[in-house]
Parts: structure tokens; C-alpha cells; sequence
């Protein structure tokens, strides 16, 4: 646990969220997360495959399939996987896993990997592919290299640009199509997704790509009111319904809108300090697939709440008792990513990284203080 206490970083205390000290998130505590990453990606077997077969042909190994995610137990982990890698990378170059982190990424992002990659994604009977989690990840990897001011960066940039053009042409055929939400807690969750797609949208400057996720996403919530959050959450959920679509909301509408907006979406949030209105979880059993899901949702739903605080005026009197939960599971969910079982340890890194290094927040101390 004294371990674990380091990855802490700063946004607690700038939130005033955790009890214990928040030392600063350096690269000596990135390098565990960045570890998790590189002990799977080109790590092909236990692999769970979705996979359509078209013919004989189609029968094949991983690495043969999807030669650059083929690691880390499935698809959309290997693409989050290598997302962890560069956000690591980027943020710390001169820490000692930069070196093989820049090296598994020159391996996996080649030209040919990723056309076939995409040749892949467009391959008949495969519409539904990773649609929309691992889209969502393949698009927040793309914003992360293209904000990446490297001369490697992009040029893997580049060669991404074939799956990326396939995803998003997937993206766009089918969000107009799909008539409600998807609101459970794992990865067909709309909100979550169209969180990290808008992300990619504004950092890449995808202006018609933006306002088509936003308009979704006020056509599926705007009119939301009283989320159950006393049924969340399910046995496997690494997701919130609830607080994945509040944090969506904090992207698409002004302060002065979301406010209100949440008020009538979540009015089960307090006005005192107390965190036992929104308790952390913890999994029965950490070696199984699905129910280290939970272990998921305490990260997932730490970054979430500082997400709708950042939405939030700073005199908002839900703050305190948003910034108690938010510490409390972010506490929870740090200390569960040990790499103890390699079904967590295959994807909570980039859960983990995604939280304390603050991606999808635009931090500002004064506004984020209770």
C-alpha cells in the first residue's frame, strides 16, 4: 500500500479530495503503469477474440488478424494499452520505460500493421466490430499522438490515418442510426464513448465530427432527470450509466446549463462532505475476467466525478460532497492495480493512467476547489 500511495497525484489536492498526502505523480510512479503495458502488448495468448468468420480464411492467429492489437487479451485493451504507452511516453521522455515504450510502439504502429488493421475493421459481417468502446480508444490513441509534438509521434500519426478514416466512417453511419442510449456499464456504453470521441473531435480539429457527437449526446440526455444511482452498480460494471452521462453533459453544455442539468439528472448528490452517498466497491474476486470489472469502476468513476467538477461554479454546494467520493474512490481504485492478476492487470493500468494524469480534464485549480 505505501507503493500505491505515490501514484496520488496533485488533482487531490487541488480537490481537496483525499485525506492522506497527494505526492506528485513522477515518473518513478508512471513507471508501474507503463510496465503493465509493455508486459502485454505483444503478449498474444490468453486472448480473448471477437471475430467474425467470413471463410477458411479467416481462421488465424491473433497477430495474423490484427497485427498491431493483438496483445493485452483483447482488442480494445491492446488499443488502450498502446494509448498508455504514449501518454506515458509524452509525459515523461526521459524515464526509463520511454525507451521500450517508443520501441513496442514502433513496432506495432508500422504502415502495413495498420492498413491491415483497417482492412480488417471493413472486412464483411464485422459492422458491429469494438463499435463503440474500441473505437472510442482507437480515437483518444489518435488525439494523443497527434498532440504529441515528436517527430516519431507523427509519423505514427500517419500511419494510423487508415484506421482512423475506418473507424470514423463506421462511427458516422452508425450514430444517426441508433435511436436511444446504450446505458449499461460495460463497454457498449454510448456515453463513455462519445466522451472520449469528443475529445478526439476538438483535439484534432474535427469540427463536423464534434458537433455530431454533441448533438447525440443532447438528443440521448438533455431531457434525462433522476438517474437510478441506487442501482448501480450491476455485478460487472467497470463503467457508471449514471456518472459516464453526466460527464459527457459537462462537455457538451456550458457551466450555467450543466448546473442545472445536473441537479434535475442526479439530485441524490448531497450538499455535505460525507462520501457514503456514492460508497466504492470492490470486486469478490480479482482473477476473474468480469468481476475485476469492479475494480474498473472505482477508477472510472473517480475520473468521472472530477470530470463533472471541472463542469461545475466553483460555489456549487454538491462540491464537497463530489470531492469526498472522488478521493475516496480514487484511493480504492489506485490501490487495486497491482498486476497480481493478469486479468486486471491487462487494462487497469490505462484506467489508472487516465485518472492521475487528468486526461479529459481541463484542469483548473481554482475552479476544481471545494
Amino acid at each position: 500500500m505505501k507503493i500505491l500511495l505515490c501514484l496520488l497525484p496533485s488533482i487531490s489536492a487541488a480537490l481537496g479530495a483525499a485525506e492522506l498526502p497527494a505526492p506528485k505523480f513522477d515518473a518513478a510512479a508512471a513507471e508501474r503503469f507503463a510496465r503493465l503495458a509493455l508486459a502485454c502488448v505483444d503478449k498474444e495468448y490468453p486472448n480473448h477474440v471477437s471475430h467474425v468468420l467470413n471463410s477458411d480464411t479467416d481462421v488465424a492467429p491473433p497477430r495474423r488478424l490484427t497485427p498491431a492489437f493483438y496483445g493485452c487479451y483483447d482488442w480494445h485493451s491492446s488499443v488502450h494499452g498502446h494509448w498508455l504507452l504514449v501518454r506515458l511516453a509524452r509525459k515523461f521522455p526521459e524515464a526509463p520505460f520511454a525507451k521500450p515504450a517508443r520501441e513496442a510502439l514502433r513496432k506495432s504502429l508500422t504502415a502495413g500493421n495498420l492498413k491491415q488493421e483497417a482492412a480488417y475493421l471493413r472486412g464483411t459481417g464485422r459492422t458491429n466490430f469494438e463499435r463503440p468502446y474500441g473505437l472510442a480508444w482507437l480515437l483518444q490513441l489518435v488525439a494523443e499522438l497527434h498532440e504529441w509534438d515528436d517527430p516519431e509521434a507523427k509519423e505514427m500519426s500517419a500511419n494510423l490515418r487508415p484506421l482512423e478514416e475506418a473507424a470514423l466512417e463506421r462511427l458516422k453511419t452508425w450514430l444517426p442510426k441508433l435511436s436511444h442510449p446504450v446505458r449499461i456499464g460495460e463497454h457498449a456504453q454510448t456515453a463513455f464513448a462519445l466522451g472520449l470521441m469528443v475529445d478526439y473531435a476538438r483535439s484534432t480539429g474535427n469540427e463536423s465530427f464534434a458537433k455530431l457527437l454533441t448533438d447525440q449526446a443532447q438528443r440521448f440526455y438533455l431531457a434525462d432527470k433522476n438517474c437510478p444511482m441506487a442501482y448501480e452498480p450491476s455485478g460487472e460494471d467497470f463503467l457508471s450509466p449514471c456518472l459516464a452521462e453526466a460527464d459527457v453533459m459537462r462537455r457538451v453544455l456550458p457551466p450555467a446549463e450543466f448546473g442545472p442539468w445536473l441537479k434535475e439528472f442526479m439530485p441524490q448528490i448531497p450538499a455535505t462532505a460525507a462520501p457514503d452517498w456514492l460508497p466504492v466497491v470492490v470486486s469478490p474476486d480479482p482473477s476473474d475476467p468480469k468481476l475485476a470489472h469492479l475494480d474498473g469502476l472505482n477508477l472510472s468513476r473517480a475520473w468521472m466525478i472530477e470530470g463533472i467538477l471541472s463542469g461545475l461554479a466553483p460555489d456549487d454546494a454538491r462540491r464537497p460532497a463530489l470531492v469526498a467520493a472522488a478521493g475516496a474512490h480514487r484511493r480504492a481504485g489506485l490501490a487495486a492495480v497491482t498486476g497480481a492478476h493478469y486479468e486486471g492487470g491487462h487494462w487497469l493500468g490505462s484506467f489508472a493512467a487516465y485518472l492521475v494524469t487528468d486526461r479529459g480534464i481541463k484542469l483548473d485549480k481554482a475552479k476544481l476547489a471545494p
